[in-house]
């Protein structure tokens, strides 16, 4: 599945998630993963949207999303040209004689052990969307019971930002070590 992630900027006002989702439900537009929370300034939000790229006109979305009043910015994200990462909390039944095994399996993924009972491990991962499937794969020989994802979120890599003021995407300088 080709996917396409859109980072937008909104303003961080009552309704604004509805409008959005409105705009997807009306045009049958498939969302495949969307997180929304604050930004450094906190009068705008930052979402972010994964779109399947086969089934949805990307370029349609993103000038129907700027159309909304209340949103700000929209950028696409180009594939290798972000950072992106999700959150997912797992709990898979264990065998007291394999918890050794899948401590190791948890621990080749940089996973935490963050709850566990006699019969059942909790684990937290942070990770890029793959190498979340891939835990998940390896996972699943012990028994997976439950498992929940916070949906992907991103930033484009390097020193470009995106703002709400000026070109969708604005190189900030960086700054130059000062320290003696």
């Amino acid at each position: 599945m080709t996917t396409h992630t859109l980072s937008v900027l909104a303003e961080n006002k009552p309704g604004v998630l509805s409008h959005i989702a409105g705009l997807f439900s009306r045009r049958a537009f498939n969302i495949s993963s969307l997180a929304v929370g604050p930004t450094q300034d906190d009068r705008v939000s930052r979402f972010t949207i994964v779109v399947d790229g086969a089934s949805t006109p990307v370029d349609q979305v993103s000038k129907q999303l700027e159309k909304l009043v209340r949103v700000l910015k929209v950028v696409e994200l180009s594939d290798g040209a972000a950072v992106e990462r999700e959150l997912a909390l797992i709990k898979v039944r264990v065998d007291p004689a394999l918890r050794g095994q899948l401590l190791e399996v948890a621990g080749v993924f940089g996973a935490s052990v963050v709850d566990m009972s006699p019969t059942t491990l909790v684990l937290e991962a942070v990770s890029s969307p793959a190498k979340l499937d891939a835990l998940l794969a390896m996972l699943d020989p012990y028994g997976t019971c439950e498992l929940v994802r916070t949906g992907r979120i991103a930033l484009a890599r390097g020193a470009g930002v995106i703002t709400d003021d000026g070109p969708a995407l604005t190189a900030v300088p960086e700054q130059a070590d000062t320290a003696a």
